[in-house]
């Protein structure tokens, strides 16, 4: 009997991720080692493949599918589907997306001691003030560039790029002005002392009506080629069958995440309250929704119209015409 073909399944560290995929990996702990025993293995049958998980910060993922492409398997920023769409298809499952939510720019609650006030979105276009953002290639920051303009969105050097987890510290420690929240930072950046000045997927559900896309599942497009006819076809097939599990099993999934939320917070260096398994629960189901299971039409629309505009602003390549898995 042949042995099973080896497939890197790459997932960000967050709770929605992990989510998704552990019927399909089996259970993993938050640095990528295996649980012990059963929990190790997978829930469904994964045919002729073994998916091994891979957690990874979504911004090194995003570099990594452009420069490398080696991950068969891979989330991606929506925005960064525009740099890969040539290696990469997305797949209709795995994908996260916020109806009239999504990542937040945070100010400090007081600035009294700040030399820039920061009161209005337009406030964010003053001279010298600098925004920590999670990766010029996410999709935090293309909807973030399309508020300000692309004339303020090229000025790279208002923007410090730093992993997701250190941005509310960030803000809070003053060595930046403002921040852009992702992940679970969305809903624990009071616990710091910021208040939130501008909800980029509320911004972009009332310029287009669309969902906001923020996170997508890719698998290489070359698969067929290397492993027959099909292969991309039966991947997506199982993807989808691990979404379904996790969501089937929702209170299982969530106590598995749970310690993920822990490691970021640990990442972070925040000695504030941890996480909590409600919390935890709460963002799961703001990101593991039916267009999660199934993006369709709907959510095909919404990566189309984001990247397209994208394109039009100079703030991203021109995606073409959106295909799935």
């Amino acid at each position: 009997m042949p042995l099973p073909i080896p497939l890197t399944l790459a997932h960000s560290p967050d709770p929605d991720d992990a989510f998704m995929w552990w019927p399909l990996t089996g259970k993993i702990n938050p640095d990528g080692s295996p649980q012990p025993g059963e929990a190790g293995k997978p829930c469904i049958d994964t045919g002729r493949f073994r998916f091994n998980a891979l957690p990874a910060d979504i911004h090194v993922l995003n570099k990594r599918a452009a420069r490398e492409g080696d991950l068969e398997i891979t989330a991606l920023s929506a925005r960064a589907y525009a740099d890969v769409k040539d290696r990469y298809v997305i797949t209709s499952c795995g994908g996260s997306f916020g109806d009239g939510y999504g990542p937040k720019v945070v100010v400090r609650g007081d600035q009294d001691a700040d030399s820039i006030k920061l009161s209005c979105e337009d406030c964010l276009k003053k001279p010298g003030v600098r925004i920590a953002v999670p990766g010029m290639q996410t999709t935090a920051f293309l909807l973030l560039g399309l508020v300000l303009g692309p004339e303020i969105a090229k000025q790279r050097e208002r923007f410090v790029e730093l992993p997701f987890e250190k941005i509310i510290g960030a803000v809070a420690r003053r060595e930046v002005d403002a921040g852009l929240v992702i992940h679970e930072g969305q809903l624990t950046f009071a616990d710091a002392g910021l208040r939130m000045m501008l909800d980029v997927g509320a911004w972009w559900k009332a310029k287009s009506g669309l969902l906001t896309p923020l996170g997508v599942n890719a698998i290489r497009r070359d698969l067929d080629r290397l492993h027959g006819a099909g292969t991309v076809a039966e991947v997506a097939r199982l993807l989808m069958q691990s979404v379904a599990y996790s969501m089937e099993h929702r209170d299982e999934s969530t106590r598995y995440t749970l310690p993920f939320a822990l490691a970021n917070v640990t990442r972070a260096g925040n000695t504030g309250e941890a996480p909590t398994l409600e919390r935890v629960d709460r963002y799961c189901r703001m990101y593991v929704t039916p267009e999660t299971l199934d993006m369709g039409d709907k959510g095909r629309a919404a990566i189309q119209r984001l990247l397209t505009e994208g394109a039009a602003a100079g703030l991203c390549p021109d995606p073409g015409t959106i295909d799935l898995a």
